[in-house]
C-alpha cells in the first residue's frame, strides 16, 4: 500500500510526498469550498481517500471512503467527493465558508492498494 499526505493552508501549500501531487483549495462563486487533490495514475490500483481539516492542532475528518472510518457528523449533509479527470478527487464543502477560522489547514490523504 502506498500512502500520500497532502497539506494545504489557507494562504500556502505544503506538499509532503516525494512525488509532485498538487492540492488546491478555493471558494466557488456559490460560496462552496472546493479542495482538489490530483494524483499520478497507477494502473490496477484502488484509491481510498480522507479529506480533513486541522484547526489549532486538532484534525477533524470531513469526508472519507475508508472502511471503518467515519467523518464528523456535522459534515454529513454538507460534503461530497467526486473523481477528477484525468486523475484525482474533489471534495466540495457547503455551508462553512463564512464560519472558517483564519488558521485552518486542509488535508487530503490518499492510499493505494493493489
Amino acid at each position: 500500500m502506498v500512502q500520500s499526505l497532502f497539506v494545504l493552508g489557507v494562504l500556502g501549500v505544503l506538499l509532503v510526498p516525494a512525488q509532485f501531487e498538487p492540492i488546491s483549495v478555493c471558494v466557488e462563486d456559490d460560496d462552496d469550498l472546493r479542495v482538489d487533490c490530483r494524483i499520478l495514475p497507477k494502473p490496477s490500483q484502488i484509491n481510498t481517500y480522507e479529506f480533513s481539516w486541522s484547526i489549532g492542532g486538532k484534525e477533524t475528518l470531513i469526508n472519507t471512503n475508508v472502511s471503518g472510518s467515519a467523518a464528523d457528523p456535522r459534515f454529513k449533509d454538507h460534503s461530497y467527493v467526486e473523481e477528477l479527470e484525468p486523475h484525482g478527487y474533489r471534495m466540495t464543502l457547503t455551508g462553512f465558508t463564512h464560519t472558517l477560522p483564519h488558521n485552518v489547514t486542509f488535508m487530503c490523504k490518499i492510499s493505494r492498494s493493489i
